[in-house]
């Protein structure tokens, strides 16, 4: 059992750590929580925002897949809570688990949460790929098990990382969901929250496209502070004193969400 790591003295007093952040696993310190075998195939992309349901990225080449421009401030988000296994997460209209509003982009890289394990932590991370390069399709790629690891050097080593997020915001506040909810994404690794190992087991993840020296864009805040609300609306056990940033959770390991992430801002605004 891999021991539990020294937790910051509060969480709202976090010194940020001038150093970057690329949040992607090293196989030799993790082998078991964050490096896992893919389910085999790929699985349909869907857009469901609005009331409007589409498939426009399933046969698209790679370069067309890009996110809407006019993404800003969702309203109204609402989530449903149960599932139907497989090798895709259900993604369909009306699937629980997942925000109406977002992309969905169902991953393989997931598996089930241990039984009766409330849902009680949201974990904010950043990233970018290639590191402190923004838009693209290379986090998805890399979420969906596809990423090429010839089209960049650094693809050399992600490329063979199985890891997730439940959602991602865009640069432009454009939100994506990967895995349901009611699932375990990969996003936090060896981690402890309250004594509490294995964060994957009781968290919910959000990805930032952003890294450790870049502030972070008004509509991205936007997007965070809506989807959030539905994860609390959702989940009461998850309050503002249980909504952490990847270092509190993997101090010494982990950097994310970095030091220009407005704490301040993101939480005044949840009340």
């Amino acid at each position: 059992m891999i021991a539990c790591l020294a937790e910051r003295a509060h969480w709202e007093n976090r010194k940020p750590s001038a150093a970057a952040s690329d949040d992607l696993p090293d196989p030799a310190a993790d082998p078991e929580q964050e490096w896992h075998s893919p389910k085999p195939g790929l699985c349909p992309i869907m857009v469901y925002r609005s009331g409007v349901s589409q498939t426009p990225y399933a046969n698209r080449d790679r370069s067309d897949r890009t996110a809407p421009a006019n993404a800003d401030c969702l309203s109204g988000l609402t989530l449903s809570l149960d599932y139907n296994p497989g090798d895709c997460a259900d993604a369909s209209l009306g699937a629980p688990g997942w925000i109406p509003e977002a992309e969905r982009r169902p991953s393989t890289h997931w598996d089930q949460r241990p039984a009766g394990t409330p849902i009680d932590l949201l974990v904010i991370h950043n990233i970018s790929l290639p590191p402190g390069e923004f838009g693209g399709p290379w986090i998805d790629d890399l979420f969906l098990g596809r990423l090429d690891p010839q089209a960049h050097p650094y693809f050399a080593l992600a490329a063979a990382a199985r890891v997730s997020a439940h959602l991602l915001i865009r640069r432009n506040g454009h939100l994506v969901q990967y895995v349901p909810f009611t699932l375990r994404a990969w996003h936090a690794g060896r981690s402890c929250f309250q004594g509490r190992e294995g964060c994957n087991d009781f968290s919910i993840g959000i990805e930032l496209e952003g890294d450790d020296h870049t502030p972070f864009e008004p509509h991205q805040y936007r997007t965070l502070i809506q989807a959030t609300r539905a994860i609390m609306a959702q989940y009461p056990a998850i309050g503002p004193e249980r909504i952490r940033g990847h270092s509190d959770i993997a101090p010494g390991r982990k950097t994310d969400p970095g030091p220009y992430f407005d704490w301040n801002l993101y939480l005044a605004a949840l009340g």
